[in-house]
């Protein structure tokens, strides 16, 4: 980043927190009858600059509407956000084409373990348990987390009080769904509820369905639904304290085709895999905080872990296993300073990671591990001349150990900035930049199943860092609202594929526009999103081969909701848009086009009048049965005689959900 760029960021950031001490000061002198615009709020609680700054937020409502059985339906409304096909533990979520291991991931408030194979998805999360899902794009906040390389993106689980009804201290929920094309059955099972000082909540999801068929009848093999999993949360509260204990797991067992991101060579070849994760979390908060006393205290114990038996004998990485774990925390106060909020903290953890491929080379086990320590400061303000502010830094000291013992370690400074102005009532413009130190980046690990005794890492290995700078306009007018937000993001010094050094990359860039609007009327709402964006290697335009970036070209997302209340109804469609891809950079890495596509997906809802408590939904993805696979899926490779995973033709899904 050039000098006068870092000189900025901490020049704002220092400018912030003192002005926060003098600007109630200056607000109180404010004469009688001047201008004051009403605030749109964009940096409000550290949370609405999501959706401001062309970033993405699922609630409750979009979550409970579009009833998601995956990640690609979670995020099938925001162009922002695409993922790859396949079945559920092969999609990648990216965001501007960036994959989220370039993000800040955490669930909870606790930070996730970032991608094992590049081979395998990035859902970290059963959408079934979700209440919230926020991904902040771009420059991410000093509080969101070592690593934010291009934004965060933050999963929020639910808990005994959002499902508990007005008056009742205890109740569970039941849902039963049964879908065509491979869908299968879907069941989960809630209970929970408040005791005195004491609440709990208990949730177990199962999925077991087939192998789904494309639009044009293509059986795709291993991609049968067989999914897993628990969430279990305890809550104790005395004299103004709160201590919350959770866990979640996860489990995908199946038959799987050998590279589940995938079509190689259409074979129909499957393989027993197992993937799991655990997640472990204590956690301390205040009840009743006070403007300088509103602490967060967070330990937390992550494991996942990829085991794949039985492949083709004697074949170098075939058999292997991966296991991450990652052990850490975070202590943080907020300080109410009047204009607004500073959040101050320390956050740390240790991660291992381990690779046993059965003794096919002459290094059967691979080992490394990371430790990070970071103290952060992130301040949020709003002030009464229409100017809001959102400005922090964080210091990181980060060590790395390889496979070969060879110990690295290094500190680095994080920097973020985002001011809006409203230049009128309803109408503001923003502008963000951030360098973020991202340490030693270690990659996708599981990399080195293959890898033998001649694989080293470079002693000129960097840490990491990353840019990125947001330009935008914000618009909000009685019953709709819209974003235009520009968006350049730089990553330098990430982690090769270990061929057979690990050694930093050159840069990978990601820049274009994203455009969003909604229309409400009351009953019903309308809405588009549209993302433009251009993915490029050390200056290049890089070809659909998967992995940590890649193109997604033009993508736009329209949907609709319509109550109908006579008949206790609620109705829904979006449609999914993606144009074609072509070009040298595509024809000249061994790959053919990518094909447009627009998909068209619907619902209806309807909950009976004499049973308020009791939800039937029916569900229709791709109505017109198109043979499609979603925009930052691998491409076709005409080389390497690869395909790529076609998305599902059209499925019809009934569900019931029932409150009890």
């Amino acid at each position: 980043m050039p000098m006068h760029s870092r000189l900025l960021l901490a020049g704002v950031s220092t400018l912030a927190l003192a002005v926060s001490a003098t600007a109630q000061t200056i607000t109180e002198a404010t004469p009688p009858g001047g201008i004051v615009l009403d605030a749109i709020t964009l940096i409000a609680d550290g949370r609405e600059n999501v959706e401001a700054t062309g970033g993405v937020v699922v609630g409750r409502d979009d979550i409970e509407a579009l009833q998601p059985a995956d990640v690609s339906e979670l995020f099938s409304r925001n162009s922002a956000v695409t993922v790859s096909a396949g079945a559920g533990q092969s999609k990648r979520v990216h965001v501007f084409g960036l994959e989220q291991s370039n993000l800040a991931v955490s669930v909870d408030g606790v930070p996730q373990i970032k991608d094992s194979w590049h081979h395998s998805g990035s859902n970290v999360i059963d959408p079934a348990f979700l209440k919230r899902v926020e991904v902040e794009a771009g420059a991410a906040t000093a509080d969101a987390g070592f690593g934010a390389a291009a934004g965060a993106v933050r999963y929020e689980t639910l808990g005994a009080r959002d499902l508990l009804t007005e008056g009742r201290n205890q109740g569970g929920r039941v849902g039963l769904s049964y879908g065509s094309n491979g869908r299968g059955l879907s069941a989960n099972l809630a209970g929970y509820g408040v005791y005195e000082n004491m609440d709990w909540f208990a949730m177990v999801h199962v999925a077991r369905g087939d192998d789904y068929e494309t639009g044009d009848g293509l059986e795709i093999k291993g991609s049968e639904s067989a999914t897993t999993g628990g969430l279990v949360k305890l809550g104790y509260e005395f004299e103004g304290h709160r201590i919350e204990l959770s866990y979640e797991h996860s489990r995908d067992d199946a038959d799987r085709v050998t590279r589940m991101n995938m079509d190689q060579r259409r074979d129909g070849d499957l393989f027993p895999l197992e993937i799991t994760r655990d997640s472990f979390t204590l956690k301390y908060t205040q009840t009743a905080p006070t403007a300088t006393w509103d602490p967060e205290v967070v330990f937390y114990l992550n494991r996942n872990e990829y085991w794949r038996p039985n492949f083709v004998p004697g074949r170098a990485g075939g058999d292997f296993a991966f296991e991450a774990q990652t052990v850490g925390g975070v202590m943080q106060n907020r300080f109410d300073t009047g204009p607004g909020t500073v959040t101050a903290g320390l956050d740390w953890n240790y991660s291992d990671y381990r690779i046993d491929n059965y003794g096919d080379t002459d290094v059967r086990i691979h080992t490394t591990e990371t430790m990070q320590v970071g103290a952060f400061v992130q301040g949020r303000f709003e002030f009464d001349n229409g100017i809001d502010l959102s400005t922090g830094a964080r210091l990181d000291h980060h060590r790395y150990t390889d496979w070969n013992s060879l110990r690295k370690t290094d500190s680095g400074a994080s920097v973020n900035g985002t001011v809006s102005y409203e230049f009128a009532p309803g109408y503001e413009v923003f502008a963000g930049a951030s360098r973020t130190w991202l340490g030693y980046d270690i990659g996708e690990y599981g990399y080195l199943h293959a890898r033998d005794s001649a694989v080293v890492t470079s002693p000129d290995y960097e840490p990491a860092t990353a840019r990125n700078y947001k330009l935008g306009l914000n618009a909000a007018q009685d019953n709709w609202t819209g974003n235009l937000t520009l968006f350049d993001t730089r990553l330098d010094g990430l982690a090769n594929a270990y061929f057979p050094v690990l050694e930093n990359s050159e840069e990978y860039r990601s820049r274009g526009v994203t455009l969003s609007g909604q229309y409400s009327w009351g009953s019903g709402r309308a809405g588009a999103s549209l993302t433009k964006a251009k993915l490029s290697y050390d200056g290049d335009e890089l070809p659909p081969a998967g992995g940590e970036v890649t193109p997604i070209g033009t993508v736009a997302s329209l949907y609709v909701d319509q109550e109908i209340p006579q008949y206790n109804l609620t109705v829904g469609a979006t449609v999914e848009l993606a144009d074609r891809l072509s070009g040298d950079y595509i024809d000249d890495n061994g790959f053919g086009d990518h094909p447009g596509y627009g998909v068209v997906n619907a619902y209806a809802a309807w909950r009976p009048a004499q049973y308020e408590n009791v939800v039937v939904r029916l569900g229709v993805d791709n109505l017109l049965d198109k043979a499609y696979y979603e925009r930052s899926s691998y491409g076709r490779n005409l080389v390497r005689d690869v395909y790529p995973l076609y998305a599902p033709g059209r499925t019809v899904t009934l569900g019931l959900t029932l409150d009890f």
